[in-house]
């Protein structure tokens, strides 16, 4: 929960905004500003006062219990001209906090946390346990000083500036050790506990069990990703309680898929209870990985231990239509995040400014949509954190169709969405898109012609508004006017058509023409032409297509 607090009237009504905007995130605390303060920073996660920043800072002394236990602070000014992170920047989130209090007020975030401000992630904020001198390690790599990385358990990073030995060292490992003055231990949920047990088995017994297991084969809890047993011990208590006191997920799987998974060790006492010759083996390795621990057994329960296949990221990235306040606040985060960037040349120079240092970038010309497809893929593959990136959303006419025609199920994909061209240039163009629409590329280069023709004439019948994506180039001058004869046989000359060129852009140009005025010969591949349907207008210059077909009705 994320506590607001506010002393005057022009604070309280940014405070109200935020409370608006997050009615099930925040909470508003009233009354005198140092109790409103006091109780807000023992109950919240995180606060938001807005306030000086001094005040805050006299309010906030006497309460500060150190790093790992204080929340997150960020105050704004009164005039809503600035977000600044005060307190627990990592580790209490205000540094992203920051960032999106911002982005909704309109202010200005200001992180002043050192990594942060040069663009290297913080070690404390990667998302994964980490141990150890997380100050002197950062320091070094800011001093430029050299860092090792020691990759125990391969595990996708954001780009760190390391070098293959160093005084100080970052090391990457589910093994239970201690680290050294001068290094941090990453923690990567690594290991999977399979468990079965007895009817009524406590989770004292079950903890106990896996905590020696651990503890024999020199593995940390801390990389336990997640507990996995068989489905009919879903709902049984103790493992239920022992999945929440270790705070990972209980994974369950059905007998059949269980019994079809080869262990080491099978028995007939669980083939008899449950329908599978095996739980906890069958359960940890089933999703593949190395049996670090086989079968043990106590009482009324039994757990086994697999370190599960490291899983690359590839996030399939949609730039948006060129300018940088229509690109979304998580691309730009997926883009911090990639230590490999793959993309089209062009498109990785409008956000290049945008990557971390260190971030290895693959880059190649048009034409390789397919082979920059492979690349990202296989880097992932590779154990990488990957960002492929496309114009407008990603999965249209873009990077994730061939992306995820190549990829499998050994790697995580995630899709970020961007806005796309049609979007763009009908937001430009007024509301041709408010009904019913279709989008058609008029590129015969990957679909041909006689099918691309039969979608045009289904649109023109179904009297849908029409966008073409790639209408002419160089090479293919005749498929717009093609497409628009065919149009034009189902809806009059003077059905309204937008023509936007480079959308968003610095050098965009727009504008309102009509079926038969427009002229093919001025439009390019970086054109989007949006052709209306019956019902659609031009009102004080702007395409208009009503939400239902009253207007067909109406007098002209």
């Amino acid at each position: 929960m994320i506590g607001l607090i506010s002393a005057t009237a022009a604070g309280a009504a940014a405070r109200d905004r935020l409370a608006a905007a997050w009615p099930d995130r925040t909470r508003v605390y009233e009354g005198p500003v140092k109790e409103a303060v006091r109780a807000a920073f023992a109950e919240c996660e995180q606060l938001v006062c807005f306030l000086a920043t001094g005040a805050v800072v006299r309010l906030l002394a006497p309460l500060l219990a150190g790093k790992a236990a204080d929340p997150g602070v960020v105050c704004v000014d009164e005039g809503g001209r600035f977000a600044v992170s005060l307190l627990g920047g990592h580790g209490g989130g205000a540094n992203g906090l920051a960032r999106e209090v911002g982005a909704l007020l309109g202010a200005e975030p200001v992180v002043t946390t050192a990594t942060d401000a040069v663009g290297l992630p913080g070690l404390d904020a990667l998302g994964l346990p980490y141990e150890g001198a997380v100050a002197a390690v950062s320091r070094a790599l800011l001093d430029g000083e050299p860092v090792a990385l020691a990759a125990e358990v391969a595990w996708p990073l954001p780009p760190l500036p390391v070098a293959a030995e160093g005084a100080y060292t970052i090391r990457v490992t589910d093994r239970d050790a201690v680290p050294g003055e001068r290094e941090v231990l990453l923690r990567p949920p690594s290991l999977v506990v399979g468990v079965g047990a007895s009817k009524g088995a406590p989770a004292e017994e079950i903890l106990a069990l896996v905590a020696g297991a651990l503890r024999e084969a020199g593995l940390t809890a801390r990389s336990v990703a997640e507990l996995a047993t068989v489905d009919a011990k879903a709902g049984e208590p103790g493992i239920v309680a022992a999945a929440e006191r270790l705070g990972v997920p209980l994974v369950t799987y059905s007998a059949e898929e269980l019994a079809a998974v080869s262990v080491p060790n099978p028995s007939a006492a669980p083939l008899a209870a449950v329908g599978t010759p095996s739980v906890a083996e069958a359960a940890a390795l089933l999703r593949g990985g190395e049996l670090l621990v086989p079968k043990r057994k106590s009482a009324m329960a039994t757990c086994a231990v697999v370190r599960r296949p490291a899983r690359g990221r590839l996030a399939v990235v949609g730039l948006g239509p060129g300018a940088r306040d229509l690109l979304t606040p998580r691309a730009a985060a997926e883009l911090r995040r990639a230590s490999v960037l793959v993309g089209l040349d062009q498109y990785v120079d409008q956000i290049r400014d945008l990557l971390r240092p260190g971030t290895r970038v693959l880059q190649s010309g048009l034409g390789a949509e397919e082979e920059r497809a492979r690349t990202a893929v296989a880097q992932a593959r590779q154990g990488h954190a990957v960002a492929l990136i496309g114009s407008g959303d990603a999965g249209v006419y873009a990077m994730a169709s061939p992306a995820l025609a190549e990829a499998s199920d050994d790697i995580d994909v995630v899709g970020v969405p961007g806005v796309t061209a049609a979007l763009a240039a009908g937001a430009i163009l007024g509301a041709p898109l408010g009904h019913d629409h279709v989008s058609i590329s008029l590129s015969d280069l990957h679909t041909p012609w006689e099918v691309i023709e039969r979608r045009v004439q289904a649109a023109a019948e179904a009297d849908l508004v029409v966008t073409f994506y790639n209408p002419r180039s160089r090479g293919r001058d005749w498929q717009l006017p093609k497409a628009l004869a065919i149009l034009a046989g189902h809806r009059e000359p003077a059905t309204p058509v937008g023509v936007v060129r480079n959308a968003s852009r610095p050098d965009e140009s727009s504008r309102v023409t009509t079926l038969a005025a427009l002229d093919p010969a001025a439009v390019d591949m970086m054109t989007v032409v949006t052709v209306g349907n019956t019902a659609t207008r031009i009102i004080a210059g702007r395409m208009v297509t009503p939400r239902g077909y009253r207007w067909q009705e109406e007098p002209r």
